[in-house]
């Protein structure tokens, strides 16, 4: 079973659910847009938490993500575990824990599944949950919860998730929590773009995550029948038949014409009888000329490419079992590479095709070069006929008259009299004129021009018969050229989309990467096939490269750190000032006398470095370090570290922006 139309889909879910799910749709043939609302971290968890696991008789997970923080709190993975649904169970099962059952619902199935499997008397429950939660599953002396994880929310709508709705590159959008779809709708708002969700259908795990979403002009808001991934997954690829659909039945409008339905009040009309057909009208048998052995080869080896050429192009859109089928077991390559060497060899076969094609065009040519020069030949000949018929003409019907003396006369005359006086003798038989011989001429020439002419009537047959199959050939030309040109945009479009999709990946876990000051050497080597015909992803692949090993500093740290810094600058900086300068410094380093705030005055050190730290409180870090960096000159063995590390983290942040600009400029570009 296919699934319909390609969907542009932006995923919301913290960055590593939304990676699980966007390798599912990508399955289905769908192009993902990573967008993250919320960033995971892990609490530690409080000391009473062991001895509290260890009395517990099972644990109850609501969340995928409190499995993992619950496999980062404990190394314990024998205790019973209780899953809200199949997803939270699987990854409970691939962190190690032994003794897991899916309740296959929400948390009214969890706790019908407690009330079935449970004793209370058997010892109280541990609720491994986020801090945001409902409610409590149960008494709080029967069901203890323990926060380990915390779903912190971004400020700012995600630059993929902007730049897609910005240019219209989205078709559907997920939402997996009632959280999740109120802070988009905050997010959307603040950003100016809700007239950009009039085009995406919004798909949101339960009645109450659809609820918020309503504040929104999305071209539809759908729950789903289940509140599971899996359910989303289905209401996504639903959503593709019906547009396949749709976009069939405008494409073929007339192809299937259903009949007018006839008013409710009046029965049928009884069926008439049919009307007699017309004779047909006879005409003379036309002399037809066949398309010969080797065009019709010709014509099947073009109409074969194209049906193969269409279906190696739909192939990424193939059920898996017949991909497989198709494919057969040995092949291991990535998609990506399928399709290409399919569409490489594809367009090799229809160069070959078309190779084939003008070569025989180039042969029908040459054969009418040789009947037209026959043609004139033909026509030369009958020019040459009708001369000489003419001139055969001109001699049976002109006799020139004989010069005659006047002696001559004057004898005629007197033998006209002797001979008048006479009895008239019998009349002598006129000389035969010549023109038997000027008839057998006439008559051949009549049979050779009447032979003429058929041949020259069949040649232009012929002549007729090459023209039909050359422009024949001609539009069986131009079909397969616009074919192979269909087939190679759409699979550049589709080249394109997968990789714009994976380019806005890879800058999201980048980022996460730069805001939990972890390495990310692997997540940038992911940039090393995008980088290679593309110069703006390789340039900033170049400028993360040095930084990847070691990670660089979050804004967080940099904030935390910088009053630290700052007092430590303006000792330096009063340290060569006067006496009393130096004294007053020195009380003020000891008892922390420093003024601060973004309104102080002046174009001191102190001045300087009470805006920088309030810049660093609102998040503008690029304005903080321009402030350090115009302190004094006495000042720089204080500020440099931390200088180096707000630079290192800005030009980091630069590359990550620029790098996910590019995934979305080429993934509108793609539509």
């Amino acid at each position: 079973m296919g699934y319909g139309e390609r969907m542009r889909v932006l995923i919301t879910r913290p960055e590593r659910e939304a990676t699980t799910l966007s390798q599912a749709l990508g399955q289905r043939g769908h192009v993902p847009v990573i967008a993250p609302l919320f960033q995971l971290h892990f609490r530690r968890p409080p000391d009473d938490f062991a001895p509290a696991l260890a009395a517990s008789q099972a644990i109850l997970l609501t969340s995928a993500n409190g499995a993992r923080a619950l496999a980062e709190a404990t190394e314990l993975r024998s205790k019973p575990i209780l899953a809200v649904g199949d997803m939270t169970a699987a990854t409970a099962e691939g962190l190690g824990f032994t003794s897991v059952t899916s309740a296959s619902g929400d948390s009214a199935a969890l706790a019908k599944l407690v009330q079935e499997r449970l004793d209370p008397k058997g010892g109280p429950l541990i609720h491994v949950s986020g801090v945001d939660v409902k409610g409590d599953l149960g008494p709080q002396d029967f069901v203890r919860r323990f926060a380990l994880y915390e779903s912190q929310q971004v400020d700012t709508l995600p630059d993929s998730a902007r730049a897609a709705l910005e240019a219209r590159a989205i078709d559907v959008a997920t939402f997996f929590s009632p959280r999740a779809s109120k802070l988009f709708v905050q997010l959307v708002l603040a950003a100016g773009l809700a007239e950009s969700c009039r085009t995406v259908t919004a798909i949101a795990i339960s009645p109450a995550a659809a609820e918020p979403l309503k504040a929104l002009p999305f071209k539809a808001t759908v729950a789903a029948e289940r509140p599971t991934r899996q359910a989303i997954l289905d209401e996504i690829d639903r959503l593709a038949e019906a547009d396949a659909q749709n976009a069939e039945h405008e494409t073929h409008p007339m192809s299937e014409p259903s009949p007018s339905p006839l008013p409710e009040s009046e029965p049928p009309a009884a069926p008439s009888p049919a009307p007699t057909p017309p004779p047909l009208a006879t005409r003379p048998a036309a002399v037809r000329s066949g398309i010969g052995p080797v065009t019709a080869f010709v014509i099947g080896i073009v109409s074969a490419v194209i049906v193969l050429a269409a279906a190696l192009f739909s192939l990424p859109y193939w059920p898996p079992e017949m991909q497989a089928m198709w494919r057969g077991p040995a092949t291991a390559a990535p998609e990506s590479g399928q399709a290409s060497a399919m569409a490489d060899k594809a367009r090799q076969e229809v160069e070959a095709a078309l190779r084939a094609l003008a070569e025989a065009q180039a042969r029908l040519r040459a054969d009418e070069d040789k009947l037209s020069k026959t043609q004139e030949e033909f026509r030369a000949r009958l020019d040459d006929i009708d001369k000489r018929m003419r001139a055969l003409a001109n001699t049976a019907t002109q006799s020139p008259a004989p010069v005659a003396s006047d002696e001559t006369l004057n004898a005629l005359r007197n033998r006209i009299e002797t001979l008048e006086n006479k009895p008239a003798p019998q009349p002598a038989p006129q000389p035969a004129a010549d023109t038997e011989k000027v008839d057998k001429d006439v008559a051949a020439l009549r049979i050779e021009i009447a032979t003429l002419r058929s041949g020259l009537q069949n040649l232009e047959q012929a002549m007729s018969g090459q023209k039909d199959q050359a422009t024949a050939l001609a539009d069986a030309i131009e079909k397969t050229k616009a074919q192979s040109n269909r087939i190679s945009a759409d699979e550049q479009k589709t080249l394109a989309a997968a990789r714009a999709s994976a380019l806005i990946g890879i800058a999201a876990r980048l980022d996460a990467a730069l805001e939990s000051e972890q390495p990310f050497t692997a997540d940038l080597s992911l940039l090393a096939p995008l980088a290679q015909d593309n110069a703006k992803v390789a340039e900033q692949k170049a400028t993360l490269q040095p930084l990847a090993e070691k990670g660089v500093a979050s804004r967080a740290a940099l904030a935390a750190g910088f009053p630290a810094v700052a007092k430590a600058a303006l000792a330096e900086d009063l340290a060569d000032d006067s006496l009393g300068q130096r004294v007053l410094g020195r009380l003020k380093s000891l008892i922390s006398l420093r003024r601060v705030g973004a309104d102080v005055p002046g174009d001191s050190a102190e001045a300087k470095l009470a805006r920088a730290e309030a810049a660093l409180k609102t998040g503008d870090l690029a304005k903080a370090v321009e402030l350090v960096k115009s302190l004094p000159p006495q000042t720089a063995s204080a500020t440099s570290s931390w200088l180096a590390r707000a630079e290192a983290h800005l030009a980091a942040q630069r590359a990550i922006d620029l790098l996910a600009a590019e995934g979305v400029a080429l993934l509108a570009a793609a539509r």
